[in-house]
């Protein structure tokens, strides 16, 4: 009972504690548990001062780094940021290279089964899609009318968009109020939300038959309300929003220091407008023009109801012509299966549009690096 007292005292009170017993204490049996009670104290309390020491040292060591010139609070908060930026960044090239990888794979596959050449050179668009009938057999799929056809509409929605998309910009930006311009301006980007295939609606129902009974019946040019001038009209009406917003925004990126000065040497503001603004904005512009015409070439809906399915080589604006993304809607539409050529040139249309895109935009870009003025 002694030795029991002595060594719950000990780790309770320390060495006055257990001496004190030991000197109270009449009979101990076991004296030598005791010491060794105490040397196992020692030993613990000498291993439990290195570990606070080395742990108050880590602390210190790690407080230290935090508030150098080299480390603070938020590295580790903007590593992260900039780990989940980088990853997104990833995301969007990995899923633009697996468009590409999956384009160029069903082109080759398709070019193993009809001849690339009679595709990029072939005149004739007429799948045929037979049961019973060897694949591939009685096609022609050439590209050129559909290219023509994709062309001939861009040309006539860019030629009806871009002149009055850059005089809204230039009035917008240089001639209107402040009140006008915050009415104008949302107004305009209301424009450019509208989904395509209300336009597509608006060529089917209005503008085409208006076309027609104005100008396709009255000349006796047939009687169809699909038309190239159909598509292309409301195509421009939808890029007009796209080239009046880019341009003003151009326009206003060019400094006041240039219209002070020709106010200075006398100009007045129109002749400011047409030798000051617009030469410095104009590679701004060519590539606004170039980006619409993206836009253009790669749109679907308003093609495909408003300028009808026929592939053919024509100057006429009056008559319908099919496009490259409306036959790409056409021939991967039903139960087809991804076996035939004539299936499969949807790949390869496919891949000519984004070749043909991806020019215009590097183009785009190139101008406008290229003459690009800085300005101080």
């Amino acid at each position: 009972m002694g030795l029991l007292k002595s060594v719950i005292s000990y780790w309770s009170g320390g060495f006055q504690t257990v001496t004190y017993h030991l000197n109270t204490t009449q009979t101990i049996d076991h004296p030598e548990l005791v010491l060794n009670a105490l040397n196992l104290k020692m030993q613990f309390s000498t291993v439990l001062l290195l570990g606070v020491c080395l742990i108050s040292a880590i602390f210190s060591y790690r407080a230290c780094g935090k508030v150098s010139i080299e480390f603070n609070a938020r590295d580790r908060v903007e590593f992260v940021i900039i780990s989940v930026l980088g990853a997104s960044s990833v995301v969007a090239i990995l899923t633009t290279v697996g468009i590409v990888v999956s384009l160029l794979s069903e082109t080759l596959n398709f070019g193993q089964m009809h001849p690339i050449s009679d595709f990029l050179f072939g005149t004739v668009w007429s799948p045929q899609f037979h049961a019973g009938e060897v694949e591939g057999y009685g096609s022609d799929l050439g590209v050129l009318p559909l290219l023509w056809g994709t062309l001939y509409i861009s040309f006539v929605a860019l030629a009806f968009s871009v002149p009055i998309g850059l005089f809204a910009a230039i009035y917008l930006s240089e001639y209107a109020t402040q009140r006008f311009r915050a009415i104008t301006k949302p107004m305009l980007e209301l424009l450019a939300g509208i989904p395509t295939i209300v336009y597509g609606l608006f060529a089917l129902l209005t503008v085409g038959p208006m076309l027609r009974d104005s100008f396709t019946q009255p000349l006796g040019l047939g009687s169809n309300s699909d038309s190239v001038l159909a598509a292309g009209l409301v195509m421009g009406i939808m890029l007009i929003p796209f080239v009046s917003s880019l341009s003003d925004d151009i326009i206003n990126a060019v400094p006041q220091s240039l219209r002070d000065g020709s106010y200075g040497l006398g100009a007045t503001q129109s002749e400011t407008v047409k030798k000051v603004i617009i030469p410095a904005a104009l590679p701004g512009i060519i590539g606004a023009v170039l980006l619409a015409s993206s836009r253009a070439i790669g749109e679907t809906m308003i093609v495909v109801l408003g300028a009808g399915a026929a592939a053919k080589l024509s100057l006429n604006p009056l008559e319908g012509m099919a496009t490259i993304t409306a036959k790409i809607v056409n021939q991967l539409t039903g139960d087809t299966e991804f076996e035939s050529p004539e299936t499969l040139v949807a790949f390869a249309l496919g891949l000519t549009l984004f070749m043909i895109t991806l020019c215009l935009n590097v183009l785009a870009l190139y101008i406008v690096r290229k003459y690009r003025e800085e300005y101080e």
